[in-house]
């Protein structure tokens, strides 16, 4: 990113700070987001934005702890005495579709509206999209056990203790680092199924990502009926075709199939208007490991994409993963502040948004640190740790009124260029067999959280 993009993206940051603080004001945005029409309609401390702001600054802290330093933040030192009672019942009048809202139609509007569409990052003309699930572990608690579904533990001695565990499924932009959406589910929901159901939000023209847990006849023909082309990983069982190519075991080869639906999804094809015929490219890439991969594509025109481009456009599906190891990892996704069914959706929906916001407010400042590591060996970029923290400590002043926004988003770009970090792309770090003590020890030594 080079220096001359520096005012247009502080354009954009500033853009979407003032849209999150006009929606979160706004009292028709409150009352499309409140569960009964009495609800936040008294004067309390607690009011619509504050609970807002609050859970958006999630903290490992506990309830009473943090609502007490928020409150002193908020009000200038002096704090009102609640209770951690007082937030639960607060947030029991809070639907989780306002911090959806606030993604749709502050972020995701900024991020490509017209205003700012030349800052929007494209792969050959097309945005660059992944999909991809995950599991999160949830808090015990009998009513989220119900609705996302129990993980029974067990040993040789017989079964032990049980804990709920709900899906993580996010429409991922992987050049722009923002979810599209994002959905959270029982954990025995296919992620297939759930991938389906971002189809909504892809745009004619998109290029999907996916490992090879998706690639199906179903999946891809719904892409292209969606408008979207596909970049798939097939595993060896996928097609007889890719069957062909894994035993040819020849990298760099193109050849067009033409694929046919099974019997199983022919019915529901001929339900929704598919075809019961596809015809793909399939691309085969040597890694670095010796392995053979292949690749399905609706991407057909072998001059506009050439077959030696796939390899590293796949390659960009790891952003997703990191994605996933930001919210899981520095924002602790799995570390929920409530134990109902609606302080769950809360949490999951408010950590998508502020990564988000983060991803957007880093801009101004990793186009400074691209300038001034120019001529360095390696590229550097801003540290995502020190960034979600600046943000969530600066919450209150970032979202409310009361510090014009050029002013603190000057301050928080001169916080993110602290300790910037080195850009490796072509690191290999060996995958270690995973053990409980290991995992212990990371858990309670090694990983590094925010907040």
């Amino acid at each position: 990113m080079r220096m001359r993009n520096k005012i247009p993206l502080q354009q954009r940051a500033l853009a979407l700070i003032e849209q999150l603080r006009h929606s979160m004001t706004d009292p028709s945005f409150g009352s499309r987001h409140r569960r009964r029409p009495a609800d936040f309609t008294r004067q309390c401390v607690l009011t619509f934005p504050v609970l807002m702001l609050l859970l958006l600054q999630k903290s490992l802290k506990s309830l009473q702890a943090h609502l007490q330093e928020f409150l002193g933040q908020l009000g200038g030192g002096s704090a009102p005495q609640l209770s951690g009672g007082a937030l639960t019942h607060a947030r029991a009048k809070l639907c989780a579709s306002a911090f959806v809202e606030l993604n749709e139609f502050a972020v995701l509007s900024t991020v490509y509206g017209a205003e700012h569409a030349a800052l929007v990052q494209h792969w050959r003309g097309h945005r660059l999209l992944s999909v991809d699930s995950s599991l999160m572990r949830l808090p015990s608690s009998a009513a989220l056990g119900e609705v996302f579904g129990w993980v029974q533990c067990a040993n040789h001695h017989g079964p032990l203790e049980r804990y709920p565990q709900g899906r993580v499924s996010a429409l991922y932009d992987v050049l722009n680092q923002v979810a599209l959406e994002a959905s959270l589910s029982a954990w025995t929901v296919a992620e297939t199924e759930m991938a389906h159901g971002h189809l909504a939000a892809v745009q004619p023209g998109d290029v999907l990502l996916n490992d090879r847990g998706y690639t199906g006849y179903r999946w891809l023909v719904a892409v292209w009926a969606a408008g979207a082309h596909f970049v798939s990983r097939c595993s060896r069982g996928s097609f007889a075709e890719v069957r062909q190519l894994f035993l040819r075991n020849e990298a760099g080869v193109s050849v067009e199939v033409k694929l046919c639906a099974p019997k199983p999804v022919r019915a529901e094809c001929r339900q929704r208007g598919w075809p019961l015929t596809l015809t793909v490219r399939l691309v085969t890439v040597r890694l670095s490991t010796g392995e053979l991969e292949v690749l399905a594509t609706s991407l057909l025109d072998q001059r506009a994409y050439p077959t030696e481009v796939f390899g590293p456009v796949y390659k960009q599906r790891w952003g997703q993963e990191t994605y996933y190891g930001r919210v899981k990892g520095r924002l602790d996704l799995e570390h929920c502040s409530g134990q109902t069914v609606e302080a769950v959706e809360q949490d999951f929906h408010a950590t998508v948004l502020l990564s988000n916001v983060e991803s957007i407010l880093v801009g101004p400042a990793q186009a400074q640190v691209a300038e001034q590591t120019a001529g360095r060996q390696q590229a550097a970029q801003v540290h995502r740790a020190v960034s979600l923290h600046a943000i969530k400590y600066r919450l209150i002043d970032l979202l409310t009124s009361r510090v014009p926004a050029p002013v603190v988003l000057a301050q928080l770009t001169q916080w993110f260029q602290a300790n910037p970090v080195s850009v490796r792309p072509d690191r290999k770090v060996p995958r270690r067999k995973s053990s409980a003590p290991h995992s212990y020890h990371y858990q309670r030594r090694v990983r590094k959280l925010v907040f």
